[in-house]
């Protein structure tokens, strides 16, 4: 299924589901679940404006529980989270990695929004950079996922590294794409990081 495919499924899905237009959040960039909403493809590509982006937005039960609680604007600042509603939300990614979330939670909580928020802002500019000119057509998945679960330092690390490697000139875009992967899938290997979606299993068919 492709990107179009899920966005289709997402908005049309089952009858009577419609989108949350009114479920507006002041933070658009990191999700009310604790997602890198900044990061992801979806919002890249502007299929989605991001987690309570108004308008465009989907059908989500955790944000109608956030209306229901008050319109929280983050889900570890309700006295009942982690509650069921996740269930093995970690286990498996759909258009952005959930793999940190719980980890990016406590890291927000400790450096405040704002100091977040910039951090993630960084990535950003480093995403767009990777995509811009190193992407031959192929890589945006593997690039949003590095971003997102890389340290900022080490991207920054990588980054410097590619700005400085002149046998960079003389190569392909296919060349460089696969030059910079490596780059990526070696540091996240130091790092103890696995470059790879946890993607859900699909159903056998009938």
């Amino acid at each position: 299924m492709n990107l179009s495919e899920q966005v289709a499924v997402l908005d049309f899905g089952g009858r009577g589901r419609r989108k949350l237009k009114d479920f507006v959040r002041d933070n658009l960039r990191f999700s009310l679940c604790g997602l890198n909403c900044g990061l992801c493809p979806m919002k890249l590509d502007s299929y989605c404006s991001g987690c309570g982006g108004g308008e465009g937005n989907q059908s989500c039960k955790i944000a109608k529980c956030s209306i229901r609680h008050g319109e929280i604007e983050y889900c570890n600042q309700c006295q009942e989270f982690p509650c069921d509603k996740y269930g093995r939300a970690d286990e498996y990614d759909i258009f952005i990695t959930h793999r940190n979330w719980k980890q990016d939670f406590e890291k927000m909580k400790e450096m405040g929004v704002e100091v977040y928020n910039s951090e993630q802002g960084q990535k950003l500019e480093i995403l767009k950079c990777l995509l811009k000119d190193y992407n031959d057509g192929r890589r945006k998945s593997f690039f949003c996922l590095a971003v997102n679960l890389l340290d900022l330092e080490d991207l920054k690390t990588v980054m410097e590294h590619l700005a400085e490697e002149k046998k960079l000139e003389s190569l392909t875009l296919k060349e460089k794409s696969a030059y910079v992967v490596k780059q990526f899938q070696s540091l996240a290997e130091q790092q103890g990081v696995v470059l790879k979606w946890n993607r859900k299993p699909s159903k056998p068919k009938k």
